[in-house]
């Protein structure tokens, strides 16, 4: 039974890429069609990620409350509404108020399912779950770009996606006797919440752990890099490289397929490797694809560099979740991970636009540069809690 779980567990990650690239590849055809300025994409995404912080805060509070897998389906549920208004949305208002659940379930399920995966599965378990992320957020343009092809409108291609996220959310519900057969450290003996037993883990407990800020704060400069290239990698290839608008859409993406692949084979890599040993390895790949893409008007070079940056990215994100129970405590990893997440929507939205404003008003190919900030921010911060953690580390064998 419990190879059930898993699978709803991995189908689960699908899910909660499968929103995540919709907005960015309809938006062109929606914003002509709602009558607002292409700019208002952001509107809509700052909404979405103020209920992801927001949920991420509460998920130690909710989980404990509730348990996992009722989190779970219910934030899938909220999710699969939100993208079930948007599929009937025709103006831009409505489009912002369904952006509200829309946000709260997806970070909901984000941080409840990534703290279950690091207490319950081995390390190799969190890359190819983080792999599945990937998939789905590969997959939504493609359905997308059926439904505008195939006549169906922008509103199709959210209201396709809509109905799997409910399928997905009963097949959730149905699973629920799974999940309670587990035992956490949000789950008493029987499966149920520990609401009565343990209250939540406070903010200044959490800020007050050793090596947690330094451990945010990476998390912070992690998305921030991710994000940023995964956006500017298109215009800054066009700007420096010289390369046509649609050959640099194609080269962009292999920025993403480079996460993927690195995940997958990652997964493999946890056998042999520790997860500090991965985040280092992955953070040095990093660096020598941002090397590739400054050296100047060789094309070949900067797509290899692209692609090293995503392998590079691979490890780490999936890493830094799986050790967090074993370098914090499980009775604090709920509400660690919480902060983790929020830190990463942080880092995801404000990042990408900051470096908008330096490529517009001062220098486009900036982008390395913007990048070695955050790369070096990252490798300081793993390291002090590395050193702040050490006795964890050690107790751990991570």
């Amino acid at each position: 039974m419990f190879a059930l779980l898993i699978a709803i567990i991995y189908l689960s990650f699908i899910s909660l890429g499968l929103p995540d690239s919709l907005l960015g590849s309809a938006w062109p055809v929606m914003q002509g069609q709602l009558g607002v300025p292409l700019s208002f994409a952001g509107i809509i995404s700052m909404i979405i990620c103020a209920g992801t912080v927001i949920s991420s805060l509460l998920s130690d509070r909710l989980t404990r409350a509730f348990g996992t897998g009722v989190v779970t389906a219910v934030s899938v549920a909220m999710t699969a509404g939100a993208l079930f208004a948007f599929s009937f949305g025709n103006r831009f208002w409505m489009l912002a108020l369904a952006a509200v659940p829309y946000g709260l379930g997806a970070g909901g399920v984000d941080a409840a399912l990534n703290n279950y995966v690091a207490l319950h599965l081995k390390a190799r378990h969190m890359s190819w779950l983080h792999c599945m992320w990937g998939v789905g957020a590969s997959v939504s343009p493609y359905i997308m770009s059926f439904a505008l092809t195939d006549g169906l409108g922008w509103n199709g291609g959210y209201r396709i996606v809509a109905i799997i996220q409910i399928v997905l959310s009963a097949c959730i519900f149905l699973s629920l006797p799974l999940w309670k057969s587990d035992k956490t450290k949000t789950d008493n003996a029987d499966g149920q919440p520990l609401s009565g037993k343990q209250k939540p883990v406070g903010f200044r407990a959490i800020f007050g752990t050793k090596g947690a800020i330094a451990c945010f704060i990476c998390f912070f400069a992690y998305c921030s890099l991710e994000q940023t290239t995964m956006l500017w990698a298109s215009s800054y290839m066009i700007s420096y490289n010289s390369i046509t608008a649609e050959r640099a859409a194609m080269f962009a993406s292999l920025f993403f397929i480079g996460i993927m692949a690195g995940r997958a084979v990652n997964g493999f890599l946890t056998l042999k490797f520790s997860d500090k040993t991965l985040i280092r390895a992955g953070l040095a790949i990093i660096a020598a694809g941002i090397v590739f893409i400054i050296i100047p008007s060789v094309q070949a070079l900067t797509i290899a560099g692209f692609i090293i940056i995503g392998l590079g990215c691979a490890p780490v994100y999936p890493c830094i979740i799986h050790m967090t129970p074993s370098l914090f405590g499980e009775d604090k990893s709920q509400a660690m991970i919480g902060v983790q997440m929020a830190s990463a929507y942080i880092g995801s939205c404000f990042a990408p636009p900051l470096y908008g404003l330096i490529a517009n008003n001062v220098w486009l190919d900036a982008l390395p540069y913007y990048l070695i900030f955050f790369l070096a921010l990252m490798a300081v911060m793993h390291e002090i809690v590395v050193i702040k953690t050490k006795n964890n580390f050690l107790r751990s064998n991570i």
